[in-house]
């Protein structure tokens, strides 16, 4: 007998439990003496009889077992992460397309991906057992042959749901603490991440992993009652379930915790329910590399929870975010984004009112005087589950805000403010001056306006006077608001370019009537440039054209109510064209409070 030990290299194991796969699959090869299989290492040691057992029959188990014993090109996935990345992190920075919103509002259809793909690991790992309770079944009728498989897998999805209620309801205890809850979700982004990277393949953080009991997915000794066999199933630790529970506690909710764990858990019922037909279908290695993909999913959402965290901690951590960050308080500061305004001084007390909807908070950037009390008007458009609550963590208040007006009194120190919703999503920063009236960004209410624009309906880029002096309230509504001379069948307007200013700033047309649009350019300081038409909802363009100090005119067609705006080089607003049903019947008062103070 000629006893020799090797270590041979396997590829793929993503947990502890693919560790104990590979040593049961290579232990019951002839002469196979003991099995050491490492997953931080991705190496196996084994020591075995020559006589009995070869090098070939060593890799051909290991290639059974579903894993590697050669390098596999990991360069595609690499790719695949790094394009994942750019466009969230693109995505969260850029108003046009909103990936961070839309993965939000699509969460748990994400979570049920990734149960889909992670059920390969699901089927791979304990597949046996899902088989132990249907193979020798009476099947009298087609119930009897599916009931076993829905009962184990019911009994899966209820441990998944209440372990996820409970870890959430555990979440919760921590999330009273603003502190603690950014913590935590930070840790959860920064756990999840480490898996991803461990599921896709990335050997860095091999090492960082939770060692988890030696539980198998022996089918032995446990009872054959289906449901309560998928209901231990659930409990049963591995490494994709376990950044799910890390998930579901960084949610902070018992309900959103439970809610989470489901959708997971029903991602991966139809492969289970399938894994018969299925099995002969997908190779081992196959299922692997699918795998790696889910392992990328993961990331992302370790990025968007970690994100979430640092902006409930007050960090910025967008490009856009620094950029608004930077420059000080000093009294030269001007409000170089269009998405802003300053507050306003009644009776010694500055105002400040900011609009609350589907698209996060408008305006975003707002400029108050240090050391007077702010009274923060919050009018709150439409309620959703992202901006229910808004958070302040240097001053450590959590609002919860209810459909209307929402008032928040504070008094502004030296320091910038940084503020969000209670997931970091939406954020926004209060600007803190030495000086208002340095300061060039006029009031509006933003209504009808798209946050993703950037743009508010009255806001600027200069540091000059407005040519409507510095309180708009004081303003002729005849100077802001115009309505359209209707005339056989087509209408005209007449519109001058001040400074950096249009006079007036809104027009009331009537929709599906040709109009003709007289823009006077020649004292507009940035003629030169691409001006937009753009229904502010759709983002459609109704016209277009090309700017230079003349008189410009353009004929277009507003085809449906709503607001429109006119941008200069798509980014710079400087009016609104609301089109109606009938400009005969509209009241420009009501239309002057609509958009302006």
């Amino acid at each position: 007998m000629s006893v020799k030990r090797i270590r041979l290299k396997v590829y793929d194991m993503t947990c502890s439990s693919c560790e104990k796969r590979v040593e049961r699959t290579v232990k019951k090869l002839e002469g196979v003496k003991n099995v050491q299989a490492s997953f931080s290492g991705q190496f196996a040691d084994i020591e075995f009889d020559e006589d009995q057992c070869t090098l070939g029959l060593l890799k051909g188990a290991i290639r059974q077992a579903g894993y590697s014993t050669e390098g596999s090109k990991g360069y595609k996935f690499i790719g695949i992460f790094i394009i994942v990345a750019a466009i969230v992190l693109l995505g969260i920075n850029t108003g046009s397309f909103n990936m961070e919103e839309k993965l939000n509002s699509a969460s748990y259809a994400v979570l049920f991906v990734v149960g889909l793909i992670t059920s390969l690991h699901c089927v791979g790992m304990c597949g046996g057992i899902m088989l132990s309770q249907t193979i020798g079944k009476e099947k009298n009728n087609r119930w009897d042959a599916v009931k076993p498989s829905l009962l184990y897998n019911l009994g899966r999805v209820t441990a998944y749901t209440i372990i996820g209620g409970v870890i959430g309801a555990i979440g919760s205890v921590f999330a009273l603490s603003l502190a603690a809850k950014a913590g935590l979700q930070i840790f959860a982004g920064v756990f999840m991440m480490i898996m991803g990277f461990n599921m896709a393949g990335f050997r860095l953080f091999r090492k960082l992993h939770f060692k988890l009991p030696a539980i198998t997915c022996k089918p032995v000794k446990m009872p054959r009652t289906p449901f309560l066999v998928g209901f231990l199933n659930g409990l049963m630790p591995c490494g994709p379930l376990q950044t799910m529970q890390i998930y579901a506690l960084g949610t902070g909710s018992a309900l959103t915790g439970a809610l989470s764990m489901f959708m997971f858990s029903i991602g991966t019922v139809p492969l289970m329910l399938s894994f018969g037909a299925l099995s002969g279908l997908l190779s081992n290695g196959y299922t692997k590399k699918i795998l790696k993909f889910s392992g990328i999913l993961i990331i992302v959402l370790g990025l968007i929870m970690s994100r979430r965290g640092l902006a409930l901690a007050g960090v910025q951590t967008g490009p856009l975010d620094i950029m608004a960050s930077v420059g000080g308080t000093n009294s030269n500061t001007s409000a170089n984004s269009t998405d802003a305004i300053k507050a306003t001084i009644k009776d010694g007390v500055q105002v400040l009112n900011m609009t609350a909807d589907v698209y996060g908070y408008t305006p975003r950037v707002l400029y108050v005087k240090k050391g007077m009390p702010v009274k923060w008007v919050v009018d709150v458009k439409q309620l959703t589950g992202c901006n229910n609550t808004i958070v302040v963590p240097d001053m450590n208040v959590q609002q919860k805000l209810q459909n209307g007006k929402n008032v928040i009194e504070f008094t502004p120190g030296i320091e910038d403010i940084p503020f969000s919703c209670w997931m970091g999503m939406k954020r926004g920063m209060i600007k803190v001056v030495d000086d208002l009236g340095e300061i060039s960004a006029s009031s509006s209410n933003a209504d009808g306006i798209d946050a993703s624009t950037k743009s508010t309906a009255e806001s600027s880029s200069q540091t000059k006077a407005s040519i409507y002096g510095n309180d708009i309230s004081k303003v002729p509504t005849e100077r802001l608001v115009r309505k359209a001379e209707v005339y056989n069948n087509q209408q005209s307007l007449a519109v001058k370019g001040i400074g950096y200013e249009f006079e007036p700033l809104v027009m009331v047309v009537n929709r599906g009537i040709k109009t003709k649009l007289t823009i006077d350019l020649s004292q507009l300081d940035q003629a030169a440039g691409s001006f937009l038409i753009l229904n502010t909802k759709t983002k459609q363009i109704a016209a277009e054209f090309t700017g230079k100090e003349a008189i410009a005119e353009v004929d277009f067609t507003l085809d449906r109510t709503g607001t429109y705006g006119i941008y200069l080089n798509e980014e710079e607003l400087l009016g609104i064209i609301e089109a109606v049903d009938d400009v005969t019947a509209v009241d420009l008062e009501v239309v002057r409070k609509q958009f302006l103070k």
